[in-house]
Parts: C-alpha cells; sequence; structure tokens
C-alpha cells in the first residue's frame, strides 16, 4: 500500500505537484468564498424582509439559531391558507374599527380590549391560525414586519390593562399601535372604491 502512494506521487514532478495544490486551494477558497457570499446574502435577505424582527431573533435565539427559526417562519406562513378581505369583509371591519375608535374617548380601557378583539378576528378571517399570541406575531412578523412590534405593544398593553395595571396614556399607545395593524391587516389604507374597482 505504502509502495502504490510512493509509485503515484513519483510519476509527478515537484512542480506538478505544487500546481495541483495550489489549484486545490484556490478551489476550496472559491467554495468557502461563494458559501459565504450565499449565507450573507441570506441573511441580507432576511434583515430586509423581517426588519426589527431579525434582531429581535437573534436577541431571543442567537445568531446561529435565529435565521432558521426565521426561515421555519416563511415556511410555516407560506403553508398557511392566508387571504385578502373581500370588499364587504374589509367594509364591515373598518365599520367595527370605527365604533371601537370611537369608544375610546369615554370608555378607554373598554376599547382597548375591544381593538385587541377586533384584531385577532381580522387575523382569523384572513386565515391566521388562533395560536397563543407569540405564535400569532411570529405569523403575522412574515407578512408585516413593519407592524409586528405595535401588534406586541400594544397586545402587551391591553394584558396589563386587565391586571388594571396600565394608564391612560399607555392604553392611547396601545390604540395608535392597534390602528397601525389594523390598516396592515384590513388593507385600510387603500379607499375601498379604488379596491373594489381593482
Amino acid at each position: 500500500m505504502q509502495s502504490q502512494f510512493t509509485d503515484f506521487f513519483s510519476r509527478f514532478t515537484t512542480t506538478q505537484l505544487v500546481i495541483a495544490a495550489i489549484v486545490f486551494v484556490a478551489i476550496v477558497a472559491i467554495v468557502v468564498g461563494a458559501f459565504i457570499a450565499r449565507r450573507r446574502a441570506r441573511t441580507r435577505a432576511l434583515r430586509n424582509r423581517f426588519g426589527s424582527e431579525y434582531d429581535r431573533a437573534i436577541i431571543t435565539y442567537g445568531p446561529s439559531e435565529a435565521e432558521a427559526k426565521l426561515l421555519d417562519r416563511q415556511s410555516r406562513v407560506e403553508a398557511l391558507q392566508i387571504r385578502e378581505l373581500g370588499v364587504t369583509e374589509r367594509a364591515r371591519f373598518l365599520s367595527e374599527w370605527q365604533v371601537v375608535q370611537s369608544r375610546f374617548v369615554d370608555h378607554p380601557r373598554a376599547a382597548v380590549i375591544e381593538a385587541n378583539d377586533l384584531i385577532n378576528a381580522l387575523l382569523e378571517v384572513r386565515g391566521y391560525p388562533m395560536a397563543d399570541f407569540e405564535q400569532r406575531a411570529a405569523d403575522v412578523s412574515v407578512t408585516y414586519p413593519r407592524v409586528v412590534e405595535n401588534y406586541r405593544i400594544a397586545h402587551s398593553i391591553a394584558i396589563r390593562h386587565a391586571g388594571a395595571e396600565a394608564t391612560t396614556e399607555e392604553l392611547r399607545t396601545a390604540m395608535i399601535q392597534f390602528r397601525a395593524i389594523f390598516d396592515e391587516l384590513a388593507g385600510a389604507q387603500k379607499p375601498l372604491a379604488a379596491m373594489s374597482a381593482a
């Protein structure tokens, strides 16, 4: 076995062996470089897609696990049957939101609870599963990463309010945050006439 190995290498000159070693190192460097470039591109794509939710995942799971978790979220939501609201559904939700928002002046605590319930109903109609809050927020973050933090803040205030710990200013903040997520989920930023014409 030793002699076969020696015979194999004795057929090559030192120059040929050096060239082969350089080529091998160059190929390894190219493969490693391509791998690093691919990872950086994936990281950049995830950071662009998830925004602050990417940073939150890094803090929660650590750098090595965060991207895998975000990719899992993305796959999970792609498998769900999330749908847009129909014109009639959108009009109904907009009307319900107006009622909830108008109640805030006289009954801020009740309005925040109703806003939280309305967001949950809207998510359910759109096709998001009614899992625990963190799972819902993770699912929402795939499609609406800009406002998921609003959702987390508002929900947190609504939960604290249930224990009578939220101040009036916090309740106002919750309504503003709920409005941001509502507008995204309901497509309320588009005029109804333009949507029905489309």
